[in-house]
């Protein structure tokens, strides 16, 4: 009798647990991982075994489908036979925080691992960031070097043990250790580097931590200006981590659905609401924003780390020059001149970002989806094997295989050479892991300036296949089409900070009716003019002065000399529709942000005063339609609002609210009308602006008002890093029409 198992069955103890209830029911026969399933020969009582089977799987295994195949063979006692290649269509398993059991090991005196930082069990561990190639086996992984001793190979030989056949097990006999260094890369002795290390922290000191996938730079809060200085941060937020649960509660509302997500084997960061009592004391993390990104210790190190500190959390941001991928090779760290090192000496295969959510309402809003969850199956619209790089920031690759996507870890922005090298790295190494022997097709963005577009045709080349554009905000529509399992047409909202249009302008505010097919563009907002281009979303006062400038309104953003010049630059500056610089400008007008230093920050901050306010003031939207098309007057709501008066602070919140919520219940209202003009069943949410909560929920409250079915993203990242997945879908459903 055989018995093939698909879904997640490698690496993640699946084979042991076969073999103890094997065992215990007394069967003949043999377990064996052939790299694309895992196949169980026993003697008899297959539905016996597999009911008993399902009831003791492992915290991450999952079975997906169950063969039964009736053959006669002599079977001798239950054994784990060597893995052997196979197709490959096992899932990859993901990285999972450090399991109870564990975390017991390393704080108990008398055990072996007490405070052994690399201590992990079948349950939990590094999985895709030490894995080179599958099955998944100890010589395909970073801890092939490390050969096991005596008592770990009598763990790993005892079925009773639940380190039986555990890939990546080690003891500090054995495995792997951390050093101290300082900046200069001299070694500082210490008999315990996690006490050392945690000593100079609190002292003041910026220091870097190498972990499973990468590495952090690490440093109290307090500290947190000198490390904007050293790391050249702007004003972006940074992620912490807290000491526990109760501790991360001191300092944050953390709902029940967050609770579960932040203290799940993933662990990712949950960005979740200051209490208002810890707002200022949090200001230097997440300077004048509401919420913060909390996550919770996930490795043996972090724990060690913690045990030594006396501080309830510290900024646990990723490791990386500004611009290029985390640092994974320990002499390469040294290039961010900080002040000390914590290094360990096992080889990082797959550099690996922690991953970012927000929920919103009971939507997962996955702002980015790397550690934990990669690679994670995601059911497509097609069969064709096709890669697909994305677009420019916050960027993911995929990989298309038998009716899934898999999405590649967080690349980032990829305006510099070695992230672009990251990205066909990654995207190749998912293919290879995947088993896909030949792409049919590459998908990428129709933007000529991306430099995606250099990965994009290299991968064409080396796979002799076409490399297919795709229309940004189509990707941003298919991409949720296939997050939420749609598979008729419907209508999208596609707003975000900026996309190449069909007319070769700068678009973001746009309404699509679409498909994988097809898309047509039905609504827009006004262009506003971007005085010198980029510039303009980086000195957000220019987008205001070029508002006033069109409205004849007066400039009190510049000197004269600067407005004169303006002025004769306005008629032939670039334009966009784009919501995401609608509301830099709002943020700009209300002094809550006029400068970006990073991406997103001024319509980040703006939310704080949309949670906070209500929509007390009235504002008229004005439309009119434009070859077919219908705009939406933006630029009258910028007029209405210059002529309002507010006072004091609940007056600035109460404005800005009244702004926004005119504008999204009337972009609700034009998209309930297309939808019902067509026939249509829903509309969609998409884009870097739907991560914003209040702004999502006015527009879903005003479309089902209208009795249609509203979809924002859960599985896949609303903005930039779920295009790839939408390009993959597009040139999906191109490629299959051909053959």
């Amino acid at each position: 009798m055989k018995i093939v198992f698909y879904g997640v069955v490698q690496g993640v103890g699946f084979r042991p647990t076969v073999f103890r209830v094997a065992r215990e029911l007394g069967l003949k026969g043999f377990v064996l991982n052939n790299g694309s399933n895992v196949e169980v020969h026993i003697d008899r009582n297959p539905d016996e075994f597999i009911a008993k089977l399902k009831q003791r799987l492992p915290p991450i295994a999952k079975i997906e489908k169950t063969e039964i195949v009736d053959i006669d063979e002599k079977l001798g006692p239950f054994e784990i036979k060597k893995s052997s290649e196979g197709n490959r269509t096992s899932l990859i398993p993901i990285d999972t925080a450090l399991c109870d059991k564990c975390l017991e090991d390393i704080n108990d005196s008398g055990n072996r691992r007490y405070s052994f930082p690399f201590t992990n069990c079948t349950d939990c561990g590094a999985r895709f960031t030490v894995l080179a190639d599958v099955p998944f086996d100890r010589r395909r992984t970073s801890m092939k070097d490390f050969h096991l001793c005596e008592s770990c190979e009598n763990e790993y030989t005892s079925p009773e043990n639940r380190r039986f056949h555990a890939q990546t097990m080690s003891c500090p006999e054995c495995g792997p250790e951390y050093r101290l260094f300082d900046r200069s890369g001299a070694e500082i002795k210490s008999t315990d580097p996690f006490e050392t290390f945690a000593k100079k922290i609190e002292s003041g000191m910026v220091g870097v931590l190498k972990g499973w996938g990468g590495m952090h730079v690490v440093a109290t809060f307090n500290n947190a200006d000198r490390l904007r200085k050293l790391y050249r941060r702007g004003e972006k937020p940074y992620a912490v981590m807290m000491r526990d649960l109760e501790v991360a509660k001191k300092y944050a509302i953390i709902s029940p659905q967050e609770e579960k997500l932040m203290t799940s084997p993933q662990r990712p960061i949950l960005l979740v609401r200051k209490k208002a009592a810890m707002y200022q004391k949090l200001q230097g993390v997440s300077p004048d924003l509401m919420n913060i990104g909390i996550m919770l210790p996930y490795s043996a190190a972090h724990h060690l780390l913690f045990k030594n500190l006396t501080v309830d959390g510290v900024i646990m941001t990723s490791a990386n020059p500004p611009g290029e991928p985390m640092i994974i090779e320990n002499q390469k760290a040294y290039d961010l001149r900080l002040d000390c090192y914590l290094l360990h000496n096992r080889a990082i295969v797959n550099r690996c970002d922690d991953s970012v959510i927000r929920i919103n309402g009971s939507d997962t809003a996955f702002i980015r989806k790397s550690r934990g969850f990669v690679p994670v199956p995601i059911p497509l619209n097609h069969k064709a094997s096709v890669a697909s790089v994305g677009a420019q920031w916050d960027v993911t690759g995929s990989v298309s295989r038998n009716g899934e996507l898999f999405l590649t870890q967080y690349i980032g922005e990829t305006d510099k050479y070695p992230t672009l090298q990251f990205l066909e790295s990654a995207i190749h190494h998912l293919k290879d892991l995947l088993g896909v022997k030949k792409v049919e097709a590459i998908g990428g963005d129709k933007h000529p300036k991306y430099s995606t577009r250099i990965v994009a045709r290299s991968l064409a080349m080396q796979f002799e296949c076409d490399f297919i554009e795709t229309q940004h905000y189509h990707a941003h529509a298919a991409s949720l089409m296939i997050d939420r399992n749609l598979k008729l047409p419907g209508v999208f909202l596609t707003w975000d900070g900026t996309g190449y249009g069909d007319d070769s302008t700068s678009w973001g505010g746009e309404m699509l009716v679409a498909d994988f097919e097809e898309y047509r563009r039905v609504a827009t907002l006004r262009k506003i003019p971007l005085l010198g281009g980029d510039r303009a979303a980086v000195d957000i006062r220019r987008i205001v002065t070029a508002i006033k400038l069109m409205l004849k309104r007066k400039v009190t953003e510049f000197p004269e000399s600067d407005i004169e010049v303006f002025s004769k630059m306005l008629p032939r500056s670039h334009r966009t529709s784009s919501m995401g610089r609608v509301l830099d400008a709002l943020s700009c007008i209300l002094d809550v942000s006029c400068k970006r230093t990073y991406e997103g920050e001024p319509a980040m901050k703006l939310e704080r005063l949309l949670t906070l306010g209500k929509p007390t003031y009235k504002f008229d939207v004005q439309s009119d339609v434009i070859d077919g098309i219908k705009v939406i007057d933006t630029l009258s709501l910028f007029d209405q609002l210059f002529d309002k008066q507010w006072q004091g602070e609940k007056g600035r919140c109460n404005i800005a609210r009244s702004f926004v919520e005119a504008l999204v219940k009337e972009a609700g209202k034009s998209a309930c009308e297309v939808a019902k003009a067509e026939g249509l069943k829903y509309v969609g949410f998409c884009g870097g602006v739907s991560y914003n909560g209040v702004i999502s929920d006015i527009l879903r409250k005003a479309v089902e008002s209208e009795k249609i079915e509203f979809y924002v993203h859960q599985r896949i990242p609303n903005g930039d890093g779920g295009i790839s997945a939408g390009q993959n879908a597009i040139v999906g459903a191109k490629v299959a029409g051909k053959n």
